[in-house]
């Protein structure tokens, strides 16, 4: 296949672009916003590589096809923090962690004395978590623009109109739905504060009877906080509850929270599909990648391999699930 048009300029299309590229392709970029930006869903996106943690409500193939994730970035010029991952609960919701324990592996029991260790500010505040040592995080927004400068370093740059040409992989996500019926949206909702006043250098998972919350250090006091898995379709602004709980969450964790500065407050809708996993559907001379759920960062370089192989040499990729030439 010598030409391929690729809609959309997200994780999923700048991903598949960038192997596509690697095999000696140059595939055309067509997306009217011209850049990655607060249009896509992936610029809101936490960040996180964290395979072993999703084990908690993700399929297996989750974990098996994200291990690989953070050497992905890593190759390809984002900047990754290899730091772990630490779950948290408060007392009350000590059983949640115990739940959490065994539905994962690849961590180990800390103490106390443990989690002051790896962060120190933390010190006395919980007295019991869990510690993924290999898993890591990254800027979504740096990444995407790394991307998208080491595509144009190539001569593959982003068209704003067009027509596309060749075989066309729409990448669009929740923008596809109404020619994947099976597609819906499952709102994610984050905030961002700066608080210099606090210093972690770790994801922290906050277990929450309603929702997984998570605090992702970006550096220099910077923080996002994020809410997954709230089911609707819709693209709404972040409601008062969750605005409370995920700012209750970082309270929880860390009091010097309560004088940080609200940077951004934003809320968009993930495509999902019914099993929550990705596919590959192939109709006629489109082919559709899409469905990356809450897994973005972490599925997406596996989902662009499987398209790559597929378009250069017709492996059937393991998410094809429709092959309508």
């Amino acid at each position: 296949m010598s030409e391929v048009s690729i809609l959309g300029a997200g994780v999923m299309g700048l991903t598949i672009a960038t192997e596509l590229a690697a095999r000696g392709l140059k595939p055309r970029l067509i997306d009217p916003a011209g850049k990655p930006g607060a249009h896509a869903c992936s610029w809101r996106a936490g960040g996180m590589l964290a395979p072993w943690c999703e084990a908690e409500s993700a399929e297996p193939v989750v974990v098996r096809l994200g291990i690989d994730a953070a050497d992905w970035w890593q190759r390809n010029g984002a900047e990754v923090t290899h730091r772990g991952t630490l779950v948290l609960a408060p007392s009350r919701d000590r059983v949640d962690l115990d739940r959490f324990a065994r539905m994962t592996k690849e961590h180990r029991l800390v103490s106390g004395e443990d989690i002051s260790a790896l962060e120190p500010e933390l010190q006395g505040r919980f007295q019991r978590g869990l510690f993924f040592e290999r898993e890591s995080h990254l800027n979504p927004r740096a990444a995407l623009q790394t991307l998208r400068d080491r595509l144009a370093e190539r001569g593959i740059g982003i068209e704003t109109e067009g027509t596309p040409s060749g075989l066309t992989v729409d990448a669009r996500g929740l923008s596809a739905k109404d020619e994947l019926s099976d597609l819906r949206g499952v709102r994610g909702e984050m905030l961002v504060l700066r608080c210099p006043e606090v210093t972690l250098t770790r994801t922290v998972r906050m277990l929450h009877p309603r929702i997984p919350l998570y605090i992702v250090p970006r550096g220099e006091g910077i923080y996002m906080i994020g809410a997954t898995m709230l089911e609707t379709g819709g693209k709404y602004r972040v409601t008062a509850r969750s605005a409370v709980e995920m700012l209750s969450a970082a309270y929880t964790l860390h009091p010097g929270f309560a004088e940080a500065e609200i940077l951004e407050l934003g809320a968009d809708a993930r495509p999902a599909f019914p099993d929550n996993l990705p596919r590959l559907r192939r109709r006629g001379n489109t082919l559709y990648a899409n469905g990356l759920y809450r897994h973005g960062y972490l599925l997406s370089p596996a989902v662009a391999r499987m398209a790559a192989d597929y378009i250069t040499n017709g492996t059937r990729p393991e998410f094809m699930d429709e092959d309508h030439t």
